[in-house]
């Protein structure tokens, strides 16, 4: 039974219509992030490839990231894969380059050019 369970916990879930993935690490409660909704987040993002930290709004000078979900303001693995989160809710999204920033990556940032992206996501507001 133990086995399972972390296995499960730890397991990838899918996203209708993408190829981004997630697993929630701490689960939320009450107001859910809609399309349209403005939201206010902390967030972390790791190149998976090299695991280089190229962004977190958890470092010295940095403050949450605001920004309107599900209208494509946002990479759309992000855009997407946020959608659904309650208040309080940690997710991992797992995106892939196509749903990242492409071939060209992002070299300003440090994201190579094919880059997959590991961002870890806590919803602090929904609006």
């Amino acid at each position: 039974l133990g086995p399972r369970r972390v296995a499960k916990e730890t397991a990838m879930n899918a996203i209708q219509g993408i190829k981004t993935t997630y697993r929630i690490i701490k689960a939320g409660s009450g107001a859910v992030v809609q399309k349209g909704s403005n939201v206010v987040v902390h967030a972390t993002g790791v190149v998976k490839e090299t695991g280089k930290k190229f962004w977190s709004t958890k470092d010295a000078g940095q403050k949450p990231f605001a920004y309107q979900a599900g209208v494509g303001g946002v990479i759309t693995g992000w855009d997407q894969g946020c959608l659904g989160m309650q208040l309080g809710e940690e997710r991992e999204l797992i995106i892939p380059a196509d749903e990242g920033y492409g071939a060209a990556g992002f070299p300003a940032w440090g994201i190579p050019p094919g880059g997959t992206l590991n961002f870890t996501i806590e919803v602090l507001e929904i609006k």
